[in-house]
């Protein structure tokens, strides 16, 4: 059978459109993959470019850890710490001009060796200046004490209240009694 040249022409349209469809049909996973492994080696290059600032600021980190360590109290395993860090939490707003109405101790929590008590306070009442002086102790203070979920609220003039959740953090040793009471922990 002969075909004319319109038909050949023809033929030849039909057999490339059928062919670009056939490889774009083909060929759409293949450009996803290549999408996919694209994105996945730009995420890789920043992990990589973290990874190595943290590297090469590794003393700086080994320092501030070893700093850190040696404010982590450390306390008898047999040792009431709600208790403990009530006192503790009175003492610094008393020192500071703080007024805590009413406060609830959290369940303790254990990370590592480390443990966590939270105590949230509900209601408290403070000057502006009382406040920040409070916050500092608290952040600089010679006990861990991390202030979360501050809340303040404007009152009459200068005073201030609102609530906040602050966390302490301390070590348990391994034997109970009182030779390592409240004693901060030496660097390892």
């Amino acid at each position: 059978m002969k075909l004319s040249p319109r038909e050949a022409t023809l033929a030849l349209a039909t057999g490339v459109v059928a062919l670009f469809g056939l490889s774009s049909v083909l060929a759409r996973p293949v450009v996803q993959r290549w999408k996919d492994l694209r994105r996945e080696r730009e995420q890789w290059g920043a992990e990589i470019a973290v990874a190595t600032r943290l590297l090469a600021d590794r003393e700086r980190y080994a320092e501030e850890a070893e700093t850190l360590s040696a404010r982590i109290p450390v306390y008898p395993a047999d040792k009431k710490m709600d208790v403990h860090w009530l006192q503790v939490m009175d003492q610094l707003a008393s020192q500071t001009g703080v007024r805590i109405n009413r406060r609830q101790v959290g369940a303790e929590r254990r990370w590592g060796p480390m443990y966590e008590l939270p105590i949230e306070c509900h209601d408290w009442e403070a000057s502006q200046e009382n406040l920040v002086r409070f916050l500092y102790e608290a952040q600089f203070g010679p006990a861990l004490l991390d202030v979360r979920h501050l809340y303040v609220m404007a009152k009459q003039g200068h005073t201030v209240r609102g609530r906040f959740s602050l966390y302490c953090a301390y070590v348990k040793s391994e034997t109970t009694g009182r030779a390592e009471d409240a004693a901060p922990r030496s660097p390892p």
